[in-house]
């Protein structure tokens, strides 16, 4: 199976309060230990003090903890954004989510750095250059708290490896890691193969010819510190389970094995969307855990 821990993602801002220790209890039933704490339930929190507890209260009750975070995410909430009166509700929302993560037990965090599509009037430097700004100022707070802030790549130009890259020389404390999201990596290559596809999508709206990668893993894997899993096509972001699209699984968890800094990985197979059952997405990764270690022993064996 998988060499560090698993959690697992829902959509629990689909679902009401009677529903959730339901859910969660189907995880556990299902064998999952850890689910994460995501951007619906931050914004649960920050909505309501009280919610904090719950959660706690219920994740208790079904055996189960959170393993690692996901920060709210949109235009107004991503460290790139230019404008000034945002940037700084901006930078106080993410200390209280730092906060929010380091008091629920979590010491990683999925963070965006931004779209640069939503201003491309913004030259990417200056983008970029907002985004190592925000960190400057939110790495203190998340050291301090023993949370571990990851930017994740995407498939627009400021959130390239490259990029990624870019903004982790400014910082060399381990305060910052990198998400590596598999499935946008998957559409960052196999997107070549289609028409209109993420990065077309999105190079067209700043008047640039898509760029595409099939070494995003391989430049990311000094820094990778949590890990999102979800399969597709190489098209669109689908959210499928895994192994039901053409992501190299097989390649994904023969370099993880290499990743230095490897904490966790997160399912980000998204089950109501796609009408799947927590029994499938457990069975599923349990399954593709058990295939790659018989296929590695197989190839290298001791």
């Amino acid at each position: 199976m998988f060499r560090v821990p698993l959690s697992f993602f829902f959509e629990f801002g689909k679902v009401n309060d009677a529903m959730r220790p339901y859910i969660m209890g189907e995880f556990a039933a299902n064998g999952a230990e850890h689910l994460v704490l995501t951007h619906d339930l931050i914004s649960m929190i920050m909505a309501d003090y009280t919610m904090a507890a719950k959660l706690a209260k219920e994740m208790s009750s079904a055996n189960l903890t959170f393993m690692d975070a996901h920060a709210p995410f949109g235009q107004y909430l991503d460290l790139n954004n230019p404008e000034p009166d945002v940037r700084r509700q901006i930078l106080l929302r993410h200390k209280l989510h730092i906060q929010i993560a380091a008091d629920m037990g979590v010491d990683t965090m999925t963070i965006h750095s931004g779209n640069d599509y939503y201003y491309p009037e913004v030259p990417l430097e200056v983008q970029i250059g907002n985004t190592i700004a925000a960190l400057d100022e939110l790495l203190p707070v998340a050291e301090k708290r023993g949370v571990t802030l990851c930017i994740e790549n995407i498939w627009c130009r400021s959130n390239t490896p490259e990029k990624l890259l870019e903004i982790k020389a400014a910082f060399p404390t381990d305060a910052l890691g990198f998400c590596f999201d598999a499935g946008h990596a998957n559409q960052v290559d196999k997107g070549r193969n289609f028409e209109k596809n993420s990065v077309a999508d999105c190079y067209v709206l700043v008047g640039e010819t898509p760029a595409y990668d099939d070494r995003v893993q391989e430049k990311m894997l000094p820094h990778i510190v949590n890990c999102h899993f979800s399969d597709n096509d190489g098209q669109y972001d689908k959210h499928w389970n895994v192994m039901d699209g053409n992501t190299d699984w097989m390649k994904v968890m023969r370099l993880l094995r290499k990743a230095p800094r490897l904490k966790c990985i997160e399912s980000e197979v998204v089950p109501v969307r796609n009408k799947l059952s927590v029994h499938d997405i457990c069975g599923a990764f349990r399954k593709l855990g058990e295939t790659i270690d018989k296929r590695i022993q197989m190839e290298d064996p001791l």
